[in-house]
């Protein structure tokens, strides 16, 4: 005797409760073909006549009547452990692994995900920061919070508004500025603190690249909060989030924020988890609680 398939199971439970093939392929979404085989294959593994046919439908043999008795009791501990389970997740507990870059943690984050803690005291979140992608497919992390206008491919989720940026400078910088005779809006004549490699997808740092002679960059950096620092102590202009600068008093912003250099923020998942629980609550959440920010603009 072989083993017996579960899918086997099934098909079989299924036409003992429908009387038919056609009722058992309905229920289980199959077609009629499909239950048909399986029912023969699991008669033929067993060796046994599990139905009688007759026009008006499908009646169990005794050795049907015995299959069904055991059958029955698997799926029914099966559903129940799908119960169970099911009901676990929807308790919205565990871990949820979120994935951001420093500026938006600082800037954004942490009051939304405090406020999600309180609703759902029995979630654990851990906190990535890391400027590149992580690998949500090897589960690296369950959820991104990323600024990018080109999302990877791989990942789904939405687009919950954009950032602006603008150029900033500390009052002391523009102080040695005015002394040195050189406008605040002659940006050859700037020193420059800039983006590194790894954030040259954003608008801001391409126009650097295109517009910035490489000596007049004196700093270059793989994090916003690092360069509003070092705009902060001084080293020259630089391109920052305008919700992360405009609350500091000693910088001043050079010029208005322009669209063009607006960048999308995005709220990501593998697709393999976006029906998780307490990955969908969280995802939604911070989807809802970043269109309502001001600091984000309508997508």
């Amino acid at each position: 005797m072989h083993k017996l398939d579960w899918e086997d199971l099934r098909c079989f439970a299924a036409v003992s409760r429908g009387g038919s093939i056609s009722a058992a392929a309905r229920e289980l979404g199959v077609n009629h073909s499909t239950v048909l085989r399986r029912l023969d294959g699991l008669e033929q593994s067993l060796g046994v006549r599990l139905f009688e046919r007759f026009q008006s439908g499908y009646v169990l043999t005794s050795a049907g009547e015995l299959l069904h008795d055991h059958a029955g009791e698997v799926e029914e501990r099966i559903e129940t452990a799908q119960r169970a389970l099911g009901g676990l997740d929807a308790e919205l507990s565990g871990t949820v692994r979120l994935t951001t870059t420093d500026t938006l943690a600082h800037g954004l984050l942490m009051p939304i995900l405090q406020r999600f803690r309180q609703r759902h005291p029995a979630v654990q979140l851990q906190l990535v920061l890391n400027n590149s992608f992580l690998n949500l497919t090897r589960r690296e992390a369950d959820i991104a919070v990323r600024p990018s206008n080109t999302p990877p491919d791989a990942l789904v989720g939405r687009k919950a508004g954009m950032v602006a940026s603008a150029f900033y400078a500390s009052r002391a910088y523009l102080k040695e500025l005015e002394k040195q005779g050189v406008a605040r809006d002659d940006w050859a004549a700037q020193r420059w603190v800039a983006p590194d490699e790894s954030l040259s997808h954003l608008g801001m740092a391409k126009w650097i690249a295109a517009h910035v002679p490489p000596q007049n960059i004196t700093l270059r950096a793989d994090s916003l909060l690092a360069m509003r620092d070092a705009a902060l102590a001084g080293m020259g202009v630089a391109p920052l989030l305008c919700m992360l600068a405009e609350g500091e008093r000693k910088l001043v912003r050079l010029a208005a924020p322009e669209a063009r250099f607006n960048t999308q923020l995005w709220v990501l998942s593998h697709r393999d988890l976006k029906r998780v629980a307490r990955i969908k609550a969280l995802t939604q959440f911070l989807y809802d609680e970043l269109r309502e920010n001001p600091h984000v603009l309508p997508a």
